[in-house]
């Protein structure tokens, strides 16, 4: 049997428009493959920006709401922001397009895969009981690579619920309180804090009382939980402690800001994947009696192993060191287990990006040679393929004009479940 025969063998393909079957049937094979069904199914994408990965989640999350019981999504998007959005598919609150503006991350609400998605699970909701409508989530936490928020949104919201529900006794402070000690919230967002630790407002006195703070009131709304939730309800609880801890998430993500040691920039790419993984793990518990849920982001975020990243130009002294930190989806995994599965997506050509056919002896090179354009593969089965040809793929070297993006590590294979592959992508390029 040929390289390219047995590799075939181990996947199925996606089909292009038109093909009867298509990724359901493919996608519904894949599941099969695995020992159990997952209650955290991820789709990874290798970079941001291509229209191609959000709308193969698009079709993949449909085909799972409608045959296999899925009931959310949760996508590498802003946490907070990402409730105006479940407001939206859940009750039509608000207008389409304010809510594809704040209801996303910086740029992902100007995805036309997002707004389709967003409207898909609109209608589905239109005349769906309440119980079973479909979520969504945002799992990201508040930050970009420019810096990030100011805890007053989060810390006044927490501040709110509890204030409203409990007596005045109970609660550490007021709101003023908060209040005068956030301050302005430019010297909270200041972009040059990102690459001048002397810029950051981490390390006034201020941030370590507010820290004090929102624990003291994480504290509270457990201890309290019973009589919280019955005044108001599990939704409204949930959203509290996603309120709570975003603001000591960023709180402590300040005061990493702060720090002068060399240890700074992956103290800050660990938290915000802790972060992440704090997110996860809350979805997959609140949604666990109405079914699974499919999540959504770039590659290095959803892996098991642990992540790595080599800093492009613009860093300056830092320029070429290589960072290694734990992805959400390695701590997701640990609590998880096999009720998580990773299918990590891998791509081909993108000329656009600066990305030619790859080499013959990567991984990418291989799948290449595929006869479709796209498809989803077994890890094990096609590692086992790849070991019976005696093959060991080099991993991909060429870069992205952007530098965003992340060749599929053949070392990691074994980390993953599966691998979606597609083989050419160009703008514009319709998936479906």
């Amino acid at each position: 049997m040929t390289t390219r025969a047995s590799v075939q063998a181990a996947g199925w393909a996606l089909a292009d428009v038109g093909v009867a079957g298509g990724v359901e049937v493919a996608f519904a094979e894949f599941l099969q493959s695995l020992p159990t069904r997952p209650r955290l199914l991820g789709l990874g994408e290798p970079t941001h920006g291509e229209e191609a990965f959000p709308r193969l989640r698009n079709q993949l999350f449909q085909h799972l709401v409608e045959h296999e019981g899925y009931r959310s999504i949760a996508i590498e998007s802003d946490c907070v922001a990402g409730l105006m959005v479940d407001e939206f598919v859940a009750e039509g609150a608000g207008s389409l397009d304010d809510v594809m503006r704040q209801g996303f991350s910086p740029g992902f609400g100007q995805s036309a895969a997002a707004r389709e998605l967003v409207l898909w699970m609109r209608e589905y909701n239109r005349d769906t009981p309440a119980a079973d409508r479909l979520r969504f989530f945002g799992f990201d936490a508040p930050i970009e690579m420019t810096g990030a928020d100011s805890p007053r949104r989060v810390l006044t919201a927490l501040h709110g619920y509890l204030a409203a529900r409990l007596d005045a006794d109970l609660i550490p402070c007021t709101a003023h309180v908060i209040d005068r000690l956030i301050g302005d919230d430019a010297r909270w967002t200041t972009p040059e804090a990102v690459m001048d630790p002397s810029r950051s407002v981490g390390s006034s006195a201020d941030v370590a009382k507010l820290r004090l703070i929102a624990d003291d009131l994480l504290t509270l709304l457990m201890s309290e939980s019973p009589r919280l939730i019955s005044a108001t309800s599990q939704d409204d609880w949930w959203r509290a402690c996603l309120h709570g801890r975003t603001a000591l998430g960023l709180l402590r993500y300040h005061v990493s800001m702060a720090d002068t040691s060399e240890m700074r920039l992956l103290r800050l790419m660990s938290l915000r994947d802790a972060m992440m993984a704090e997110n996860l793990n809350a979805i997959v518990d609140g949604q666990a009696r109405r079914g699974p849920t499919l999540v959504f982001a770039h590659n290095r975020h959803l892996q098991k192993a642990r992540s790595q990243w080599r800093l492009p130009p613009g860093w300056g002294s830092l320029q070429g060191r290589v960072l290694e930190w734990w992805s959400a989806g390695a701590i997701v995994n640990t609590r998880l287990g096999d009720q998580y599965a990773f299918v990590a997506s891998a791509l081909g050509a993108a000329r656009h990006q600066g990305l030619d056919t790859p080499q013959a002896d990567t991984l990418e090179g291989i799948l290449s040679t595929l006869p479709a354009n796209r498809y989803v593969i077994n890890s094990e089965r096609l590692a086992a393929a790849l070991d019976d040809m005696g093959t060991e793929p080099a991993l991909r070297t060429d870069d992205a004009t952007d530098y965003g993006y992340f060749p599929l590590d053949p070392d990691q294979l074994g980390e993953t479940d599966g691998v979606a592959f597609l083989k050419d992508i160009t703008p514009g390029t319709p998936t479906r």
